[in-house]
């Protein structure tokens, strides 16, 4: 089960989307939502931080 690499989320193999650079860079996206989030480069997204919160607790 990979991880997002954007919000951190566990998620099934056939599901998701895996990106690949030329670089050799791999990055596992969970859903478009993060996918369109990341192209804009946003990290202070409000259901980002409140699961990361969750978590701590």
């Amino acid at each position: 089960m990979p991880k997002c690499s954007y919000c951190g989320k566990m998620y099934d193999l056939p599901r998701g989307l895996t990106l690949v650079y030329n670089s050799g860079k791999v990055k596992h996206l969970c859903s478009s939502k993060c996918r369109k989030n990341m192209e804009m480069k946003r990290r202070k997204v409000l259901w980002i931080t409140k699961s990361k919160d969750e978590k701590k607790r």
